[in-house]
């Protein structure tokens, strides 16, 4: 890799922030160093990176630190022309991209950390959200392909899809751990979940997503520390 377009990713393998960024560049077919944190023991580097948030991901380019994932998801779009474009032409097209794009990041996201870490009336409750902001994304969607939703190819993945297989891409591993659906394919989420497994058909999807089983792991320690945390 030429130094003066020296890629790296400092991530970590469970994150679903770090999957997107991870995504995107393998669409777009940029190669990079990826660099596993230990989020219980952080680099010097990755102190020295994101000083604010201290968390992953962090992309780093010629030296140059870019934190958030939607902000590295743009940053890459803008700086690599090749491959697919994250975002449309038209402003207002692109502006409700970025508005449903964020919505999953900050709404619907946020739920589904609160069902696994919690579990009786707060994990109802975060449950009966998530349902709420899945009815509304699927409205978004809808409207954001009045004309038609076309059909997926790695030519055309656009940033909602890079945010939506993030953080769904591993649903069958969240059933499992919760014992519950979070996607009603039938009912709430037709046009959603149509999309996702289109999604994950995509070979460089199919590359990027770490194993079930890990995965299942992952979730599992994590919600037991949470509950474990909260009893005491």
């Amino acid at each position: 890799m030429a130094e003066e377009n020296k890629v790296s990713l400092h991530g970590f393998f469970a994150s679903p922030y770090v999957r997107r960024v991870e995504l995107a560049l393998k669409f777009k077919g940029i190669p990079y160093q990826y660099v596993e944190e230990d989020l219980k023991n952080k680099s010097s580097l990755l102190l020295k990176y994101n000083p604010v948030h201290k968390k992953v991901p962090v992309l780093v380019h010629n030296g140059k630190p870019i934190v958030e994932s939607l902000v590295i998801l743009e940053y890459i779009d803008e700086t690599w022309k090749n491959g697919p474009r994250f975002l449309p032409e038209d402003p207002y097209k692109r502006a409700q991209i970025r508005f449903w794009a964020s919505f999953v990041h900050q709404q619907v996201f946020e739920n589904m950390v609160l069902i696994l870490k919690t579990d009786g009336e707060a994990q109802e409750k975060a449950v009966k959200e998530v349902s709420e902001k899945l009815s509304l994304l699927e409205e978004g969607i809808k409207s954001i392909f009045a004309e038609g939703v076309p059909i997926i190819n790695q030519k055309n993945v656009g940033l909602l899809d890079i945010v939506i297989v993030s953080t769904f891409g591993s649903y069958k591993a969240q059933e499992e751990v919760l014992g519950l659906k979070l996607i009603d394919p039938e009912k709430t989420s037709p046009l959603l979940f149509s999309r996702l497994k289109a999604l994950l058909e995509l070979p460089v999807v199919k590359g990027a997503l770490p194993p079930h089983e890990k995965v299942v792991g992952a979730l599992k320690f994590m919600r037991q520390n949470a509950l474990n945390s909260a009893s005491v």
